[in-house]
């Protein structure tokens, strides 16, 4: 693997060494993929603007997040059934995010428990919630990822029913049989049936309330002190409506492109979404991140950090605890450098002059 000198290139190893259901699953997007392949492209719809000759001897990536310290702004995602990637699944990749002084989130389609991500040592993390039609299942999973320490709540809000992935429906996807979704072992929910089109949709459709409301979210603040990200909100609107309903932060997300086809790209949409909040609560984003380039510019739109998901299970499937590990390590690295060539060196100094996006008006250029 010493090979390897960016994050894409863990994609083909992973392709070739998973079994096609599995690198689908985590690879494909949903109808036409239009969205999935414009998350990746609408990064080089923005260019840099970078100032010269400033000492940039010293870069201070640093940064705190709900009040927590981490080395830089770039965080782990989540990611469902990574046991199917590599046996050590989200066990390495939790000791990875350790390493790194940065963030994980675990999916609540984990295949390890809460506690025994927790066990891995210490390290800042974030449990994502999908909210089940039996609500005692979702106080119990939320009591439980509190008591394991985990520092807040990532409620996904774009999921009422799942997207229409047909690479799932081909392969007719399910989860190995040797794995279970751990989180809910010992509520019988955690199998997923084998069926004629996906595991997981008709899993989502049995499971998962699509009756879910912003009265949900208010609910959430009344069973748990932690605080909640609204992960999905890709709209000004819904991200007032987020800052209203006492959410702490917002993931400006279109959950890796696998559900509504044909949404704008997150690093698109992450605009509109700043300016709503108007610096009430932080904003984050995922989707298409595979550069220190990229980090840059959703900083530069106002970002307060970024979340990758599918470079942390192609590099768990290529190398497990390494790959992840190096997966960060990269970013880190490229993030450092774009920070220098463009005169910044700490983000506060990152601003939205140091690009030019292909939407902006023409600029006029002061006169001296």
């Amino acid at each position: 693997m010493d090979q390897i000198t960016n994050v894409m290139e863990y994609q083909e190893i992973a392709r070739q060494k998973l079994p096609k259901m599995v690198y689908d699953y985590y690879a494909s997007g949903a109808e036409d993929q239009w969205t999935l392949k414009d998350n990746r492209n609408a990064f080089s719809r923005i260019l840099f603007r970078p100032r010269i000759l400033i000492d940039v001897s010293k870069i201070d990536m640093s940064t705190t997040v709900l009040g927590f310290k981490i080395s830089m702004p770039i965080m782990i995602a989540p990611t469902a059934m990574q046991k199917m990637a590599h046996p050590e699944g989200e066990y390495a990749t939790a000791r990875a995010a350790s390493a790194a002084d940065t963030i994980m989130t675990l999916s609540s389609w984990a295949t390890s428990s809460v506690e025994e991500v927790a066990s891995t040592g210490p390290g800042v993390r974030f449990f994502q919630l999908y909210v089940h039609k039996d609500r005692n299942v979702v106080a119990q999973l939320v009591r439980r990822a509190e008591r394991a320490g985990f520092k807040a709540i990532a409620l996904t809000v774009d999921t009422p029913r799942l997207g229409r992935r047909e690479a799932d429906i081909k392969n007719r996807f399910t989860m190995p049989p040797y794995l279970t979704l751990k989180n809910f072992e010992g509520l019988d929910l955690g199998k997923m049936d084998k069926t004629d089109d996906s595991g997981l949709a008709s899993y989502v459709a049995e499971q998962i309330d699509r009756s879910l409301s912003w009265k949900d979210v208010k609910w959430l603040q009344t069973i748990t002190s932690l605080p909640i990200l609204l992960k999905g909100v890709l709209t000004a609107e819904d991200a007032r409506l987020a800052v209203q309903n006492g959410a702490a932060g917002i993931i400006v997300s279109n959950h890796g492109a696998r559900q509504l086809d044909y949404v704008p790209s997150t690093i698109i949409a992450l605009e509109e979404v700043v300016k709503a909040v108007q610096g009430r609560v932080p904003v984050f984003l995922d989707g298409g991140v595979r550069r220190g380039t990229d980090v840059f510019k959703a900083m530069a739109l106002g970002a307060s950090g970024v979340f990758i998901g599918r470079p942390v299970v192609f590099s768990l499937a290529a190398d497990g605890e390494a790959g992840v590990r190096k997966v960060l390590q990269m970013l880190r690295d490229e993030f450092e450098l774009t920070m220098a060539l463009n005169g910044c060196r700490s983000l506060k100094e990152i601003s939205r002059n140091h690009i030019v996006a292909d939407w902006d008006p023409p600029r006029v250029v002061p006169k001296l």
